[in-house]
């Protein structure tokens, strides 16, 4: 019997060009953005939500006799933070510039109040918590998305009215605005939260065009910035030239990077096995927070890490694409911003686990434990959502998709409106 040639066989089937082409031609499709932040997201919140368990299992059993104390208060966390992503996912735009002000506001204010002592809760060389009795608050983390949305906004508003061809307009107040929340969590010894405040300050600037030899000198200062934080602190200098030599001090200053190295070497290809690995017993501190990557690295091997990589890399793929197929510069702006955010302080987090950056002790979005920062991650999520579907052709396939499944639901108990 002689094979039939695939562009022989009426269509049904196809060359490997043509399925390649076909599975290309699906990032085209209006709400291909809109699946893309939302399938990440939950695949990184059910990843997070897992290996907070793993991770803290052993200490919490240890502290308080429950394994799974940390792992409800994630999982309180993540049910407070849901219905504010889907929430925000559902917001116009004006709302979020509505907000941008009193957010910023309200960052500024809180930052201030960590500063004051009794107050304000110090803990691996920074003060970055408020205490209020029970709850412990980070304001450095509602404050990455009050920057995002004020930056934006008043980019937005300076672009619509053609001033920013010159450096003062575009660097004013911009830049004292950002320079009051960097000053404020620089009081705290918070280096990581620093580096993300200006990493959102440069992509606003980056994406608003601003001119090269601007942000060169802006790129400049910030670097020179950063050294004098680490130069003025001397755990952080302990920790640079840690990073430069780490085959010395592996029992001090080196002991949190090596054993991170260690666990994520140990877990091979496929891992030790889900709850299987030996790292969170007692030899690498912060196996929740901060080094929750390498927990990951230990027990489901090199393909674990590489799935959470490719999940950010998707991340990373689908705001860009947001930004850049939407026409209102505030949503263009804003988006960029967030997905700044996200991607850079998971590219530090990451970079510090495997060796290839300095320890900051900023946490993995989204997988990470604490509330202060998944709350508003998530609120940030839901705006890019909410972005997704203002780009060409998302709100005509949205209608011809037909009621979901939250109205579905109501139609069935007859409380849908008619």
């Amino acid at each position: 019997m002689t094979a039939v040639p695939a562009h022989e066989d009426g269509g049904r089937r196809t060359g490997p060009r043509e399925q390649v082409a076909a599975a290309v031609g699906l990032l085209d499709r209006p709400l291909t953005s809109y699946y893309l932040v939302l399938g990440c997201s939950v695949m990184l919140l059910a990843l997070g939500l897992t290996m907070v368990l793993s991770a803290s299992s052993v200490k919490q059993l240890q502290e308080t006799g429950s394994a799974y104390t940390l792992f409800q208060k994630q999982a309180m966390w993540m049910a407070i933070g849901l219905p504010g992503m889907w929430l925000a996912s559902r917001l116009p735009v004006k709302t979020f510039r509505a907000l941008a002000y009193p957010l910023l506001l309200l960052s500024v204010v809180a930052l201030a109040m960590v500063l004051i002592p009794g107050l304000g809760r110090s803990a691996g060389g920074a003060t970055r918590w408020i205490s209020l009795g029970p709850l412990q608050i980070q304001p450095s983390e509602p404050a990455k998305l009050g920057l995002v949305l004020w930056g934006a906004d008043l980019l937005a508003r300076k672009e619509r009215l053609g001033q920013l061809t010159e450096w003062r307009p575009l660097l004013v107040p911009l830049l004292p605005g950002a320079g009051v929340l960097v000053l404020l969590v620089m009081l705290g010894n918070d280096l990581g939260t620093t580096l993300v405040l200006l990493t959102i300050f440069l992509a606003l600037l980056w994406v608003v065009g601003a001119p090269g030899r601007l942000f060169v000198g802006i790129a400049g200062l910030v670097c020179l910035l950063v050294s004098i934080l680490i130069i003025v602190e001397p755990y952080r200098m302990q920790r640079l030239t840690g990073f430069l030599d780490p085959s010395g001090n592996q029992l001090t200053t080196n002991y949190q990077g090596t054993q991170g190295l260690f666990a994520v070497a140990s877990g091979g290809l496929f891992g030790t096995g889900l709850g299987e690995g030996r790292a969170k017993w007692d030899y690498l501190p912060h196996a929740e927070t901060d080094f929750i990557f390498a927990i990951v690295g230990e027990e489901f091997g090199l393909v674990g890490t590489l799935v959470v990589l490719g999940l950010f890399g998707m991340l990373t793929y689908a705001g860009l694409r947001i930004a850049r197929r939407v026409k209102d510069p505030f949503t263009r702006l804003s988006a960029a911003g967030a997905t700044a955010w996200l991607v850079v302080q998971a590219i530090v987090n990451i970079g510090a686990v495997i060796g290839v950056l300095p320890i900051t002790g900023i946490p993995l979005p989204l997988v990470s434990y604490g509330g202060s920062a998944l709350i508003p991650t998530l609120i940030a999520l839901g705006m890019l959502l909410a972005f997704a579907k203002r780009e060409p052709g998302a709100r005509q396939a949205l209608s011809a998709r037909g009621p979901g499944p939250v109205v579905r639901a109501l139609s069935w108990l007859g409380l849908a409106r008619r």
